[in-house]
């Protein structure tokens, strides 16, 4: 009776466990072009920007606000208190940040639904500088804290001025945008927001 063939299956195993191997790059590969390639058609078709960051804090809780006011404003502090009970954005800004100065009027309309409450971190920035800023171009804030060092900054997550976020009334952060606000933002991101939250809390 002839000898029995050696078992093939560690051979054909080890021969598939190569293959393996070599397809994880073109996974990997694969996956990251996929994403770019999600990104270019969000950015084409709807409009979307490269510093639509998401944010960690989103479906959480706000951090404590509890920041010294901007002097010679008249308006209050940015404390808990002034955010609390209202569907709120607070916005990051700088007098010296021109993508500031380009979506100011914007907020200046926003600030016209009563619906709204807008309130700002004035991040880095010079008390005389800031004030020079509002004066020029109107102040659509109902509370000013001034943060000149950028600790409040780093615990809202902040990436890069300027920034917003909009919190319900019960303190959660519901929405980020970094970056000025415009049209397709607007229209896409903060308004369907607030209809959202809105809808939730009766108003």
């Amino acid at each position: 009776m002839p000898a029995a063939a050696p078992p093939q299956a560690p051979k054909a195993r080890r021969g598939i466990g190569r293959y393996g191997f070599a397809l994880i790059p073109l996974l990997v590969f694969a996956g990251i072009a996929g994403t770019a390639g999600k990104m270019l058609y969000d950015q084409d078709v709807h409009g979307k920007s490269s510093t639509d960051i998401p944010s960690a804090l989103i479906g959480t809780k706000a951090p404590a606000l509890d920041l010294p006011p901007l002097e010679g404003s008249n308006v209050p502090p940015l404390t808990d208190a002034a955010i609390q009970g209202k569907l709120t954005l607070v916005n990051v800004f700088a007098s010296w940040c021109l993508p500031c100065r380009q979506e100011h009027p914007i907020l200046k309309e926003l600030a016209k639904d009563s619906r709204l409450n807008i309130v700002a971190i004035n991040y880095k920035d010079k008390n005389d500088n800031a004030l020079g800023f509002l004066g020029e171009l109107g102040n659509p804030y109902k509370a000013i804290g001034v943060d000149p060092k950028g600790q409040a900054a780093i615990d809202w997550g902040v990436y890069g001025i300027p920034e917003s976020y909009l919190v319900a009334p019960d303190g959660t952060i519901l929405y980020k945008r970094v970056g000025p606000f415009d049209d397709i933002s607007l229209k896409e991101g903060l308004y369907p927001a607030m209809e959202k939250a809105l809808g939730k809390a009766g108003l």
